[in-house]
Order: C-alpha cells, then structure tokens, then sequence
C-alpha cells in the first residue's frame, strides 16, 4: 500500500496500521467494507483526502486526533486535542474498579480528571447502578466527556464537575465507594524524551507531572475526604513507579489491603488500597 510505504520511509511508528484507519476514514468505510473491497480501485475522489491525511499523520499528529475517536474498553470515544488519547492498558483500571465494586449495589464512584470521560463512561455502562463523578479541571476536556456520555446513554447517570482533583466532591460532601484516576505521571526531566505525537499534540497538563509521583501523592493525601471507610482508591502509574506509590500508602497509614496489579505486558500497572476503617490494623501488599 503506497500510504503505508510513505508513512514507513518517514519512520512513522505502526505505519500499515496507521495506513489502514486514515484510508478507512478518508473512503468512509468499516474495517469489513476495507477487506471486501480490497482489490478495488480507490475513489479518484477520496484521493486527496487520504494525502492530506497521510500529511497530519506525517506531522505527528496522532491518529486518534485525526479521526476523531479511539476504541476503550469496547466502546467508542470521541477525542481531540483537549483529552488525552486513551490506551488500553487503562482498561486495567476500570476492571480493577468494577471487581472491587462486584456485589455492592448502587455503588458511588468518581473517575479524577476524567479527560475524554473514557474511564467514567465505562464505569457507567458496566455499571447500570451505579452513580458516577467526573472532575477535571479543563472545561474543554468536561464538554468532550459529556458527549462521551450522551453518545453512551449514560449522561443521567454520570455528574461532572470542574475543579482540581477530589475538589469539587470534598465540597459537596459525597462519600464514595471507589476512587479511579489516571493521573500525570510523567517527570519534567523526562518529558522531552516522549514521542512527538505525545510531546507536541496531547495536552501536557495530562501526561506531565511537577514530578513523576506527585499527583499520586496528593491523592493519597486527599481522597480520605471523599471515601468511605473501606472505599477503593485505584490509581494508574507508569512502569516502574508502582513501588512508590505503594510507599506513599503505607506511609500515610490511612490504607489498607494495599495491591498492585499487572497489565498484559507484565508491568505493574495499577495499584489500589481501601480507606482504613477505625478499627481496621490489616494492611497487606500483594501483587
């Protein structure tokens, strides 16, 4: 495929599967229509289509954002520059939650700073019960969480609020269930490392921390306010953070029945501990 080539000779990363999705959305077909109608010549038409978009991707500019939408948990979500992309590794974090969740009838749960609302929506669709919180602090990323929700159906059942971190619900004096974030956990030191459809593209708010664990650290720190005793705290790290995240729980001895949990790469990419009860002294590491 000449798309392919080009994007390869470029040193685009995953040039073919990058190739297949712009041509797809430039011919406005599905995956199946692609296979079925492989040996067909292209639309004349469609062809300055596909070059201009070869011409985004070239750029750097993910794939994600020039489409429009990325695939999380099964469902489709809408995405631009205001939201990071979601990954699947993040679908950890939802199964995570929802185990923790299993049995509980109408659980509260809050998704701290929901991007795309990818985590909160998936949260919601899982959960027919369950009432679920979205904070962020970027306006821009709420209004492309809430037409995540509404295309879900789930928009009734999902309340977003703007303001930083566990904010917004410490003042409505909600007592959640369980706590979900995929915090900024990118050290500034490191930052100019990241690819380039990271580094220039996806909004640095979402992606950097003032240092790597710092925002892991403050909502260990606040989320006490928002639990209730027993209350799940679910966090995302990066490879090799899971370490000391896990100190900063049992240091703050508010935590117990601290885990991490593995992704399908192996890395240990969610970590999770429950809310102290007063007279709760377990507190277990298990990975």
């Amino acid at each position: 495929m000449a798309g392919r080539e080009h994007l390869a000779a470029l040193g685009v990363p995953e040039p073919g599967a990058s190739a297949e999705v712009l041509l797809r959305h430039a011919l406005g077909w599905s995956r199946t229509d692609l296979y079925l109608h492989w040996h067909r010549p292209l639309d004349p038409a469609a062809w300055p289509r596909y070059e201009a978009l070869l011409a985004e991707r070239a750029r750097g500019r993910p794939v994600a954002y020039i489409v429009g939408r990325r695939e999380f948990w099964g469902l489709e979500f809408l995405v631009d520059e205001r939201v990071l992309i979601p990954r699947p590794e993040t679908e950890l974090l939802v199964d995570v939650v929802l185990a923790a969740l299993a049995g509980q009838a109408a659980p509260l749960v809050a998704d701290i700073g929901t991007g795309s609302g990818a985590i909160a929506v998936s949260l919601a669709v899982a959960r027919p019960d369950a009432l679920v919180f979205a904070t962020d602090i970027s306006p821009g990323a709420l209004e492309v969480a809430r037409t995540n929700a509404a295309r879900h159906g789930v928009g009734g059942r999902v309340r977003f609020l703007c303001g930083d971190l566990v904010e917004p619900l410490a003042a409505s004096s909600v007592r959640l269930d369980a706590l979900a974030c995929n915090p900024p956990y990118v050290d500034p030191a490191t930052a100019a490392t990241l690819p380039v459809e990271i580094r220039n593209f996806e909004p640095r708010e979402a992606v950097v921390a003032p240092e790597g664990v710092s925002v892991h650290r403050r909502l260990v720190a606040q989320s006490p306010r928002v639990l209730r005793p027993g209350g799940l705290l679910a966090m995302e790290v990066a490879a090799g953070q899971a370490a000391q995240v896990v100190e900063l729980l049992e240091r703050a001895a508010r935590y117990v029945q601290i885990a991490t949990h593995r992704d399908l790469a192996g890395w240990e990419r969610v970590v999770s501990a429950r809310l102290r009860a007063a007279d709760d002294d377990r507190c277990a590491i298990t990975s």
